[in-house]
């Protein structure tokens, strides 16, 4: 089978997501007064209403109500003011009542849209920008200097119920494939549940792994769930399809189900796409169907067939009257809105002059954001000075420490950001190197003392004194006569081995900038 970045030469992929997420931050179920509780003993938070028994009426979730809103003002959307629940017909042993109350066509929220900053490596998956310079736009991309901003249009957020958990036993991981039977847990049954659909204008998987990564910075930023991919709160369904470059028409689409992780969406849509590739080059037939992508297989797995919008049968849900949204209220709602991550960006890069790359990379973390907020208060007057140096410590090194040890967390850590300030100050002012302010940067973390006791502990601190470092300079110059012929006649990345061997000289301890600001005066006199 191809690589992504060879089918992608002849095939364009078109890319739309249903992203699911649960308001896991309310205390009740949409239509009862059941618990919200993830982990409950299975079974424990269950009544008539959210079982379906014969008789039970459902009541909605006022605040539900409000927390879609609050997600549909914070993406754009237009806030529809009258809409109703239908039934979602479908037998599957998740669904207690063999229908799922969900909105029809006229949701919540409709017509929305989120710009993506697609920059770095992931920007070279989409090859149709070639020639496009800073500024220019083609379609719903606009080219930037270090990537692009593609527009994604949000065709409807819409409010259901979530389902029962099925748990597969015998399963790797617990999955379906392999298991030896599979029980039902209806405590999730009833939960809120917001669905946004996408339009099909994500063309890559890195867009549609930045987009539902930028949904959940919202989602956390707003306080409506915890999006916790792991536990389920937050999932999606991607749907792919293939069409030769340069034609209009859409392919048969399938759809990735239940994507839980962001490089599970990414390495799923990449491999399905270029499994339809080999299919379709093989004068084979895409088929509308459900798919399973199994990460320790890196494949995906035919579940079902797809169904259409006629097997579900929808029609008005009887035991709840539409709903009249006011102006009043959706103002209410709408004042309740915080600052949202990009909002925040804007800010990082007009009141501490950082770049746009730098202000988007720091708030998609919230542990990050929070952590360079207090950083700066503590800097006081000289934040402007510290917050591109504090800014590269929070998306670098702090961030690669997240990544690899997934109990780190920041907030309870020795590392406070007053400490970072002081590491940060200690680098800026010459006091140690950056090279050295990697060490120290673990050694906070690891040994839970202040920077400057460590670099004081250590013999850290760099020599700057420009007479002490001449002295060495001017000897490594004297030991080293042909490397300074060959370094006059035009082979200036010796400069690297000199730098070298006063460093050596000095047993790290010389400020690299002072030698190399002599170095360049002495070999070039």
């Amino acid at each position: 089978m191809k690589k992504l970045e060879e089918v992608l030469q002849d095939w364009e992929a078109v890319i739309g997501l249903e992203i699911h997420a649960e308001l896991t931050t309310l205390n009740t179920k949409m239509f009862c007064g059941c618990k919200l509780e993830f982990g409950a003993d299975p079974n424990t938070h269950t009544c008539p209403i959210c079982l379906g028994l014969p008789g039970a009426l459902p009541v909605p979730n006022k605040a539900a109500i409000e927390s879609i809103v609050l997600a549909g003002l914070a993406t754009n959307c237009d806030i529809e003011k009258h809409s109703m629940f239908y039934r979602k017909n479908y037998m599957y042993p998740d669904m207690a009542k063999n229908f799922q109350t969900t909105q029809g066509p006229v949701a919540f929220c409709m017509r929305g849209h989120l710009d993506l900053e697609v920059d770095g490596a992931g920007a070279k998956e989409r090859i149709d920008l070639d020639g496009l310079k800073p500024g220019e736009s083609q379609g719903n991309v606009t080219a930037t200097e270090d990537g692009y901003v593609a527009h994604v249009g949000i065709t409807r957020i819409h409010m259901e119920e979530d389902a029962g958990k099925m748990v597969h036993i015998g399963g790797d991981e617990g999955r379906i494939a392999g298991a030896t039977h599979s029980l039902v847990d209806y405590n999730r049954a009833g939960t809120p549940l917001i669905e946004l659909v996408t339009e099909p204008d994500l063309r890559t998987p890195e867009e549609a792994r930045l987009f539902m990564q930028k949904l959940r910075q919202i989602y956390l930023a707003i306080g409506i769930s915890d999006c916790s991919m792991e536990e389920g709160s937050m999932r999606c369904d991607g749907n792919v399809s293939l069409r030769r470059r340069g034609s209009k028409g859409l392919g048969v689409k399938t759809e990735l189900k239940n994507m839980n992780s962001f490089k599970n969406l990414h390495d799923g849509l990449a491999y399905e796409i270029c499994r339809q590739a080999q299919v379709l080059e093989e004068g084979g037939q895409i088929y509308q169907e459900t798919r399973h992508w199994d990460p320790s297989a890196k494949r995906t797995i035919v579940m079902r067939v797809k169904e259409t919008a006629d097997d579900y049968r929808l029609f008005p849900e009887a035991d709840l009257a539409p709903y009249d949204l006011t102006d009043e209220w959706i103002d209410g709602v709408r004042a309740k809105l915080p600052e949202l991550p990009d909002q925040k960006a804007a800010r990082y890069q007009e009141n501490f002059g950082l770049s746009a790359y730098d202000a988007r990379h720091l708030v998609e973390h919230r542990a990050t954001s929070n952590f360079f907020e207090r950083g700066m208060e503590l800097a006081g007057d000289k934040a402007s000075k510290l917050a591109k140096p504090l800014a590269n410590l929070a998306i670098n090194d702090i961030t690669a420490r997240m990544n690899a040890d997934e109990s780190f967390n920041l907030a309870e850590c020795p590392l406070t950001p007053a400490r970072a300030i002081e590491l940060v100050e200690l680098i800026a002012t010459d006091v140690i190197s950056s090279k050295q302010g990697k060490e120290v940067f673990a050694a906070v973390i690891d040994e839970d003392k202040d920077p400057s006791a460590i670099v004081d502990e250590r013999g850290m601190k760099q020599v700057s004194d420009t007479s002490a470092i001449e002295a060495v300079v001017d000897a490594v110059i004297a030991a080293n006569p042909d490397e300074v012929a060959r370094y006059k006649e035009g082979n200036t990345k010796l400069i690297g081995f000199f730098v070298g061997q006063c460093m050596k000289e000095m047993r790290g301890q010389g400020n690299p900038k002072v030698i190399n600001q002599l170095l360049a005066k002495k070999l070039n006199a």
